[in-house]
């Protein structure tokens, strides 16, 4: 008789909460910075310049994540990392020049590219294989809730206490986040047999997790409609006379937390193919009801779309990837999961504002539909062919 084995242990909490805080601050930023950009003088293209430099820093620092775990413990790590985070947020208020906050951007990349991958597989290394995706789902609440309620917060500090008050209580509050780190337990991980018969230090870097290819593209092409989600929505809400784009995203917000209450049992019960057929479809019909939104309710049902099949997927696809590797790989499969997602959420802010700039926004959103065609039907022909491998499998 199988026992249901609970995954809400202390460590797991405390992980859950600590990224969520590291979230929080983060999006703090997202509506800020850029007029921070703005009073330093900054043109259009060099704000884009700004989060173009964060999001490469990341991205280039995360294979280094598993090299980094093989000379210390992965909680010290993951305390770097998020110190990291904390110098460079509270540094931002000595940026007398674009220059130097290019390098404190860079810097916080570094620290922000750690630390995403150490959360996620520090997580995973407390729950049980059977309930991967059911945990990885409430995992990604708590960032859920942060990107929510993070440029709300940030937006609020601004008007209160200027770009200083901004930048200072973003540092006071991940400090919070470095304090629930250092007190959840370390884990180390059981190095495999084939770990037993060679050298950690001969252990190559990974610069991608093969692995994890397809779970990493199909994430590709999902990245590439959430960033012209994210980066356009309020423009073209503005466009159509919407009043209050906050309440899209707070909707969104929502939403895929409600889904990811239950997204997570489906996976770990049914199998992928449950999540990321029907969420893709979902997903579909939200980027046409945000292109042909003309009333305010109709903008909202889509966020509602747009929020559950967003919230079902993402979860899905990190539990996936997470599942397919040994324990022991588990850094080099999140940071490769989570550098194509920046590739597409970088990218879709790029190629879609070209498409928008050619035609509009409401050609953008509907050429975006093309993309996520693109990942239903990888997903179903990767699908076919791994039943058709398992059935001669069976024969043979």
């Amino acid at each position: 008789m199988s026992v249901k084995e609970s995954f809400w242990s202390r460590n797991f909490i405390l992980l859950m909460i600590s990224n969520a805080i590291l979230f929080m601050a983060f999006e703090m930023l997202l509506p800020t910075l850029p007029l921070f950009v703005e009073s330093l003088g900054g043109s259009p293209s060099q704000i884009g310049l700004v989060t173009g430099v964060f999001v490469c820093s990341a991205i280039f620092i995360r294979p280094f994540s598993g090299k980094l775990i093989q000379l210390m413990d992965r909680k010290y790590v993951l305390i770097i990392g998020v110190a990291i985070c904390i110098l460079a947020t509270g540094s931002y208020m000595f940026s007398t020049s674009l220059l130097l906050l290019l390098v404190f951007r860079l810097v916080h990349g570094f620290g922000f590219g750690i630390a995403s991958t150490l959360y996620a597989t520090s997580a995973s290394d407390e729950l049980p294989s059977h309930r991967m995706g059911e945990g990885m789902g409430y995992f990604g609440v708590g960032e859920t809730v942060a990107i929510s309620v993070g440029p709300l917060i940030g937006i609020w500090m601004l008007h209160a206490a200027g770009f200083n008050g901004l930048f200072s209580m973003g540092a006071v509050i991940m400090l919070l986040a470095l304090a629930m780190i250092v007190l959840a337990r370390r884990h180390s991980v059981q190095p495999t047999s084939a770990d037993t018969t060679k050298e950690k230090t001969k252990v190559p870097l990974k610069l991608f997790e093969k692995k994890v290819l397809l779970q990493s593209c199909l994430v590709l092409l999902v990245g590439v409609v959430a960033g012209g989600v994210m980066s356009f929505v309020a423009l073209f809400a503005k466009e159509q006379g919407f009043t209050n784009v906050a309440w899209f995203f707070f909707t969104v917000a929502m939403a895929s937390f409600l889904v990811r209450l239950v997204s997570g049992k489906i996976f770990d019960t049914k199998g992928p193919a449950y999540i990321l057929i029907p969420a893709g479809v979902v997903l579909i019909a939200a980027i046409i009801m945000v292109a042909s939104s003309r009333t305010e309710l109709q903008f909202l049902v889509a966020a509602v779309l747009y929020g559950l099949s967003f919230g079902a997927i993402f979860p899905a696809l990190q539990a996936w990837a997470i599942s397919v590797v040994g324990e022991d790989e588990r850094e080099d499969a999140v940071g490769s999961f989570y550098n194509f997602f920046d590739l597409g959420i970088g990218g879709g802010s790029l190629i879609l504002g070209m498409v928008a700039g050619l035609t509009s926004y409401k050609t953008m959103y509907l050429f975006s539909t093309l993309l996520i065609a693109a990942y239903l039907i990888i997903f179903v022909v990767y699908s076919v062919l791994d039943k058709k491998k398992s059935r001669n499998t069976l024969n043979v």
